[in-house]
């Protein structure tokens, strides 16, 4: 970009005598010539074709979306899909029964579908219970001596009274 103003100069460098260059023109066009600089095309990137290592020493980083989930957490969520899918499933086979027969009582389908779930509902919560008072209860000791069993039988019992803590202890 040249100003209009300004006199090519001729072979040499030089301008043309006829004309004078003025010292603020001069600059206006170094700084023209700047920015012309500036707007030439340059790489402004550059892309690295080295392929990049299976395993590295990196630590793992959480990435964006969707946080991880422990064993648990994701566990549960298949549950809960599974059982969305199956209360799915018995409505609209209830539906369909409805639907077929044109003279079925609502009351009746949902006793009929509804038992097995509550039945299986009601069998799962009594095993819980059993297997939670089961693992509850103290394991049974047995013990085994073999030769001369001496069996100690006294009762130790300490009472502490005072405002100086005096700790008397008594064996029967």
């Amino acid at each position: 970009m040249q100003l209009p103003e300004y006199q090519q100069p001729t072979r040499s460098g030089q301008p043309t005598p006829d004309r004078t260059i003025d010292p603020i023109k001069e600059q206006a066009r170094q700084v023209a010539a700047a920015v012309d600089a500036v707007y030439v095309e340059k790489p402004t990137s550059y892309r690295d074709d080295t392929p990049l290592p299976v395993v590295g020493t990196a630590p793992p980083v959480a990435q964006p979306g969707r946080t991880p989930m422990s064993q648990g957490a994701t566990d549960a969520s298949v549950v809960m899909l599974c059982g969305g899918g199956a209360a799915f499933l018995v409505s609209g086979g209830v539906s369909l029964v409805m639907w077929a027969s044109e003279s079925a009582d609502p009351v009746v389908c949902g006793i009929v579908f509804g038992a097995p779930v509550a039945l299986a509902l009601a069998l799962g919560r009594l095993f819980g219970k059993v297997k939670a008072t089961v693992e509850a209860a103290p394991a049974p000791v047995h013990n085994h001596f073999n030769g001369t069993v001496h069996q100690d039988q006294r009762r130790t019992t300490t009472k502490t009274v005072g405002v100086i803590a005096n700790t008397r202890t008594q064996t029967r």
